[in-house]
């Protein structure tokens, strides 16, 4: 029988890992980035769309909404978890895995931002394939409670937040998404990467943070069903713009040059044990450990 096994990669060693794997994943195959990238936003639509069934009971909303709030994320994370596990590309993820491969020069700053660009509208082809075709003309949400849950929490993401409070939420979601991806890749178990990508996510969605994958659900759900005061428009301003730029930030930044710094930034390579670095073609000069041969590692 197996079970959850305790032994797990170092924090220098995850940094490193998270190094080699944004490499591999920058250099792949634009298509395979896209259609990876597609099924990123898929997998989470059905999770946003479990979010929104869970939020469906009036009597809580109006008298336990905190404990709502807490079931429903509870149960977001497995989301993440079917994208990771799977290796799909969500482009929060990207934002640190490639951050630090380019820190790293393991991956040249253009195809950093060529990755952020495809996994970006990748995840919302996705994302609007399933809220069209499976939510919306699946009827998912056309029957109360479900269709005015949708509108009202689209109507609060969008309305009532101020630009600069959706910017730092979304530093703050995607510093806990990084987090989860950290753990994911710490676990050496199946078991151990599923409890440690479940509760950074069940923290962001607690609070409510911004994840701008997320949000392609979300809201463009929210004007499938014709929620007033929502368009095209007020979303790519609110829902996009500022929820991107935070979790940028969150992932570029908060996690992914602070673990470069951390870890990596005065030892170079760290050693992992069985496994190799793939040295790609036009690379820039690495420190000491380059002389390690061929890596392939994805999450």
């Amino acid at each position: 029988m197996s079970s959850i096994s305790l032994d797990s990669f170092s924090p220098a060693e995850v940094v490193e890992l998270i190094a080699r794997t944004g490499a591999t994943k920058g250099h792949m195959r634009l298509d395979k980035v896209f259609f990876s990238a597609v099924s990123a936003g898929s997998l989470l639509a059905f999770a946003c769309g479990t979010s929104l069934s869970t939020n469906s009971s009036p009597w809580f909303t109006e008298n336990a909404p905190g404990l709502l709030r807490t079931i429903s994320a509870l149960v977001f994370p497995y989301g993440l978890c079917m994208i990771i596990l799977t290796g799909a590309d969500l482009c929060t993820g990207s934002f640190m895995f490639t951050t630090i491969a380019a820190l790293q020069r393991q991956l040249p700053w253009w195809k950093m931002l060529l990755h952020w660009f495809v996994t970006f509208w990748g995840n919302l082809c996705g994302s609007l394939f399933v809220v069209a075709i499976i939510f919306g003309y699946g009827g998912i949400f056309t029957a109360d409670p479900y269709k005015s849950e949708a509108i009202d929490y689209a109507t609060k993401k969008q309305l009532t937040p101020s630009f600069h409070e959706i910017l730092l939420r979304g530093i703050g979601c995607n510093w806990l998404v990084s987090l989860a991806c950290f753990f994911g890749l710490q676990g050496r178990d199946l078991a151990s990467k599923i409890i440690g990508i479940w509760w950074p996510i069940f923290a962001f969605v607690s609070m409510g943070f911004d994840h701008v994958v997320a949000n392609m659900t979300f809201i463009p759900l929210g004007i499938w069903l014709e929620a007033p005061g929502l368009s095209v428009g007020l979303y790519i301003w609110k829902g996009i713009i500022p929820t991107l730029i935070g979790n940028i930030l969150g992932g570029g930044f908060f996690a992914g040059t602070y673990y470069w710094y951390m870890y990596l930034v005065d030892g170079g390579s760290v050693s992992l044990a069985g496994l190799r670095r793939r040295k790609y073609s036009g690379e820039s000069k690495f420190h000491k450990s380059q002389h390690i041969q061929l890596l392939f590692m994805i999450i």
